[in-house]
C-alpha cells in the first residue's frame, strides 16, 4: 500500500472510527484499525463485532493494499500532526509514516485478521435530514437500561411509520418517547426494529451536527434487513460512501409501552421549565440515597412545593407557582429521572400530569407547552 492523504481528512475519519475499537482479550485484531487503499480512496474502520463504522477519505493511490494498525497509537500520531499531505506506505506486517518534518514506523498486523464488516444493501432504504434524525433521537437515547433478563429495553424502538419517525426507550421507571411528523420522511412501508443503545449513541456521534464535520448538515440513507441497519452518508465531492454504520439488531419483541402512559390525569401543572429544573437541582443537593424529592400540590394557592431530606446533612424546602389544576396530592420522585426528562425539553413552559391507579399515585408525565411530538413517563417512588 501506498498513498497520500491530506492530514485532516485522516484525522476525521478516524475520530468517526475510533469509538467503535473491540476491547476483547480472545481477540486482540479488534484494537486495531484497519486502513485500506483502494482506487481513489482511503479507508479506515473499526469493529467490536457488534458495531462496525467505517470512513473513506480521497486521496492519492499510488498502490493498494491494506494493513491494521494498533488504534490508539496511530490514532493519537495523526491527531498531533500539522495539516498538509501524509505518505502512508505498508510493507508486509509494518505501516510508515511520512510529513516533511517526521518519519514513523508503526507495527501492524495482516488486514486478513481483521474482521469484515458486513454491507448489505437492499433495494429498499429511507432518505432523512442526518441534524432532525439526531435531534430527535438524542431525547431518548440516555435511557435505555441494561438487562440480561429482557435485552429488548436495552435498546431503542425505532418505527418508521409514513410520514413520521418515532422513538421510544424506558428502563422500566421511565419511559420516553419522541414522534417526528415532517414532509421530508417518507415512508413507503412501515418498518419497526430495537437498535441497541451503543449504536445509536455512535449515530449521533457519527452523523449528528458537529462543528468539526458536515456530516450532520448531510441527509443519509438507512438500509434494513432483519437481523442489522445499515447507515449511509455519502461525500459532498462525489457520490461514493463517506461513512458508513452497521449494527446488529436485537432480537424480541418491545414491551407494550403505551399500557403505560395514562390516559388520563388527576393533576395538572403548567410550570416554568427552566425554574422547575433549577429547584429540583437544588433540592437533589439535600436528597437522602433513595434520590427522592417530595412534591405537594396545592392547586387552590397555585403552589409547587418542593421538600427534600437528608439524615446526615439537612433538609431543603422552597415552592414555585404555575398553572395548577385538579387535586391537592403529596407525591415523591426520583430526582435523577426528573432532571433527564426535564433537560431534554426545549420548550421554556412545561405540563407536569399526576396520575391515579387503583387509588394510588400513578405516572407522572411531562410534556412540552403547546408542542406535540414529545412525551416522557417516569414512576413515581412510593412511599408507604
Amino acid at each position: 500500500m501506498k498513498v497520500i492523504v491530506p492530514q485532516n481528512k485522516l484525522k476525521e475519519g478516524l475520530s468517526l472510527v475510533e469509538r467503535s475499537i473491540g476491547k476483547s482479550l480472545s481477540l486482540p485484531i479488534l484494537t486495531n484499525i484497519l486502513f485500506e487503499a483502494k482506487k481513489n480512496f482511503l479507508s479506515v474502520e473499526a469493529t467490536d463485532l457488534e458495531i462496525g463504522v467505517k470512513a473513506w477519505s480521497l486521496a492519492k493511490v499510488e498502490k493498494e493494499g491494506a494493513i491494521a494498525v494498533p488504534a490508539s497509537l496511530v490514532s493519537n500520531f495523526i491527531r498531533l500532526l500539522p495539516e498538509g499531505p501524509i505518505k502512508i506506505e505498508a510493507d508486509q506486517a509494518l505501516l510508515f509514516i511520512e510529513t516533511k518534518k517526521q518519519k514513523v514506523e508503526i507495527k501492524g498486523g495482516s488486514s486478513e485478521d481483521f474482521p469484515i464488516i458486513p454491507q448489505t444493501r437492499n433495494d429498499y432504504f429511507i432518505s432523512l435530514p442526518s441534524g432532525l434524525f439526531c435531534e430527535a433521537l438524542s431525547q431518548v437515547v440516555d435511557i435505555p437500561a441494561t438487562s440480561s433478563t429482557r435485552p429488548e429495553i436495552s435498546g431503542i424502538l425505532f418505527s418508521f411509520q409514513k410520514d413520521s419517525l418515532q422513538f421510544v426507550a424506558t428502563d422500566s421507571f421511565r419511559l420516553a418517547e419522541k414522534t417526528v411528523s415532517t414532509p421530508k420522511i417518507k415512508v413507503e412501508k412501515e418498518v419497526s426494529f430495537i437498535l441497541p443503545q451503543k449504536a445509536a449513541k455512535e449515530i449521533i456521534n457519527i452523523f449528528g451536527p458537529n462543528e468539526e464535520k458536515k456530516i450532520g448538515n448531510q441527509e443519509f440513507k438507512i438500509y434494513f434487513t432483519p437481523s442489522q441497519v445499515l447507515i449511509e452518508s455519502l461525500m459532498a465531492e462525489t457520490p461514493h460512501p463517506q461513512v458508513i454504520l452497521v449494527s446488529k439488531l436485537i432480537e424480541g419483541e418491545y414491551p407494550n409501552y403505551q399500557e403505560i402512559i395514562p390516559k388520563k390525569f388527576e393533576t395538572q401543572m403548567v410550570l416554568d421549565k427552566n425554574e422547575f429544573l433549577h429547584q429540583v437541582k437544588i433540592a437533589a443537593i439535600f436528597a437522602g440515597k433513595t434520590n427522592e424529592i417530595k412534591f405537594k400540590i396545592q392547586p387552590n394557592k397555585g403552589n409547587l412545593i418542593i421538600f427534600s431530606q437528608n439524615p446526615n446533612s439537612g433538609q431543603h424546602e422552597s415552592f414555585i407557582t404555575g398553572e395548577i389544576k385538579g387535586k391537592e396530592r403529596d407525591i415523591s420522585f426520583n430526582y435523577k429521572f426528573l432532571i433527564d426528562g426535564l433537560s431534554k425539553i426545549k420548550n421554556p413552559k412545561v405540563i407536569f400530569e399526576l396520575s391515579e391507579k387503583n387509588g394510588e399515585a400513578g405516572p407522572g408525565v411531562l410534556r412540552p407547552l403547546d408542542e406535540q411530538g414529545y412525551l416522557y413517563v417516569l414512576m413515581p417512588i412510593q412511599t408507604n
